[in-house]
């Protein structure tokens, strides 16, 4: 599975709990928030002044690795 940009955070930790290591790393510790619940990977790349294209490309690089 690829994942996106427009994702839900929280959809996103359902893929692979993994992926919230690659937001934390990242300065994201919202994984938990409850905003994640409702919040799109790219709505809190901005709110945390993240690239969200270059987020989404690590979770998907770890994505195909562990495929």
């Amino acid at each position: 599975m690829e994942a996106t940009k427009d994702m839900l955070i929280a959809d996103l930790l359902d893929i692979d709990r993994g992926i919230a290591a690659i937001l934390m790393g990242s300065g994201m510790h919202c994984v938990g928030c409850m905003a994640a619940a409702g919040e799109s990977l790219e709505e809190a790349c901005a709110v945390h002044g993240l690239d969200a294209d270059e987020m989404i490309e690590k979770i998907n690089e770890y994505l195909e690795k562990k495929a």
